[in-house]
């Protein structure tokens, strides 16, 4: 599913859905436990629910919700200004979260470049529109 990037009074929001079969403590261990770290300011931490960070000078927040049939994350990335760069970090957490479904799963998949690629274009033509 496409992210839904737009306008706030004071930046942008690029914002993910991703609905998974599983309980939300199942997401929240693939969220938050793995095996290689990196040194980020958290800003909210609820177990099993909310975790938001720092990213460079913007904010990343993954919301874990209860539905009837597993789970819905969001990824909500609070952007204070569109860069060129933007539309590659859209499409790097949009692969992210494609992979992070193989992890849920028990998989893990390789990165794909092409993948990338093709959904950096679509990011980057959308990020144009919202730009104006």
């Amino acid at each position: 599913m496409i992210a839904e990037i737009r306008k706030l009074t004071d930046g942008y929001i690029v914002k993910f859905e991703r609905q998974f079969p599983y309980t939300a403590e199942e997401v929240w261990s693939v969220l938050t436990e793995n095996s290689s770290f990196i040194n980020i300011d958290i800003l909210e931490c609820q177990l099993n629910s909310v975790l938001e960070f720092t990213w460079d000078k913007d904010r990343v927040r993954f919301e874990i919700h209860n539905e009837e049939n597993g789970t819905l994350l969001l990824l909500k990335e609070y952007i204070h200004e569109l860069t060129d760069h933007t539309p590659r970090d859209v499409a790097g957490w949009h692969i992210c979260l494609n992979l992070f479904s193989f992890v849920l799963e028990g998989e893990e998949k390789e990165f794909s470049k092409d993948e990338w690629q093709q959904w950096f274009e679509i990011y980057k033509d959308k990020i144009h529109e919202v730009r104006g």
